[in-house]
């Protein structure tokens, strides 16, 4: 027979105190003194007393629960996202409610999820939010962040990496190293991270009076594979700046496919900086994203609208730097 939990009010008759001041003790961040304190959890180890988390949330209107909501869990990048989140709520006092989004764009069912779990607030990582969703979110007065990503004119905070920035740079990176022929393999065109990745190569090349070849990856090795074998077929760059660095490694077998050498025949630099860049097969080049000042910033962020209702959005733009490593060097034309 399974044997019957303590619960809070048995923990208060042991500890000599109110149910109030229990439920102090196992919220996160309440006031109630240390005397008190030792007593109730003395009183709770003595009963194996686990408080209902939910049930508590429930009395308070507080359930210190966050709601992360990710697309492409098949990127290395963003299950490490959501571990360094999932640790960085924990340390205060918060828990994630994560939800694995299969379409590109946020659905009705995601959201009234996130509703009756009364989460507190939400990230919101590579998948689409409308300006409906978005809305529905804003009468709950559930504050939204929107991390590694912008939608324009949607009333969220913003914590994302400078693209833009980063895309020149390692236009002009390229350009340095004596490069002529470019190409960009994009991910997706409704994302503001591919975008400014490209709007940025673009204008760094634009300033020598370059252009460069596009193709689509869709932030994936095959479709980046694929396209790596159309343009070094076709167009024949000898540099191509990807993405993001799944897609960089699909360029690089390409290319070896062909039979080209890399980074001799052409460089490729990749985004993100993910544990497999350093690999010795792969070797690559990329723009390392300040992953642990964001997820720190973006939960600064949130934690103060949570508690502040009333605060304005931001939006937070961080630099990151480049990892040269062996799949980028200077270009001889032969």
């Amino acid at each position: 027979m399974k044997k019957k939990q303590a619960n809070a009010v048995e923990v208060a008759e042991r500890a000599g105190v109110s149910q109030s001041t229990v439920s102090r003790v196992f919220t996160p961040g309440a006031s109630v003194s240390e005397k008190a304190r030792r007593r109730v959890l003395e009183a709770a180890e003595e009963l194996g007393y686990r408080p209902n988390a939910l049930a508590r949330g429930l009395i308070t209107n507080k359930t210190n629960m966050v709601g992360l909501i990710m697309r492409d869990v098949q990127n290395p990048f963003y299950p490490d996202i959501l571990d360094k989140f999932t640790r960085g709520l924990r340390r205060h006092g918060y828990h994630v409610l994560f939800v694995h989004t299969e379409q590109d764009e946020i659905q009705a069912e995601e959201i009234t999820q996130f509703l009756e779990y009364s989460v507190e607030g939400i990230i919101v990582t590579d998948a689409l939010l409308s300006s409906s969703v978005a809305a529905q979110f804003a009468e709950h007065h559930i504050p939204v962040l929107l991390f590694n990503r912008y939608v324009k004119h949607a009333p969220c905070s913003v914590v994302c990496c400078d693209n833009y920035a980063a895309g020149g740079q390692i236009g002009n990176y390229l350009l340095q190293q004596g490069h002529q022929a470019f190409a960009y393999i994009a991910g997706s065109s409704d994302t503001s991270t591919s975008r400014d990745r490209e709007e940025g190569f673009r204008a760094a090349l634009w300033q020598r009076g370059v252009e460069p070849a596009v193709e689509a990856g869709h932030y994936t090795y095959e479709g980046s594979y694929e396209a790596a074998l159309k343009l070094l077929q076709d167009v024949r760059p000898d540099a191509i700046f990807c993405a993001n660095d799944i897609m960089a490694l699909g360029a690089i077998d390409a290319a070896k496919f062909l039979g080209l050498a890399v980074p001799h025949d052409v460089s490729i630099v990749g985004f993100d900086d993910i544990a497999m860049a350093a690999w010795p097969p792969y070797a690559l080049t990329t723009w390392k994203q300040p992953v642990d000042e964001m997820i720190g910033a973006s939960v600064e962020i949130l934690l103060r609208e949570i508690r502040q209702q009333d605060t304005e959005p931001v939006t937070l733009l961080l630099p990151g730097e480049l990892v040269e490593r062996n799949s980028a060097s200077p270009f001889k034309k032969s």
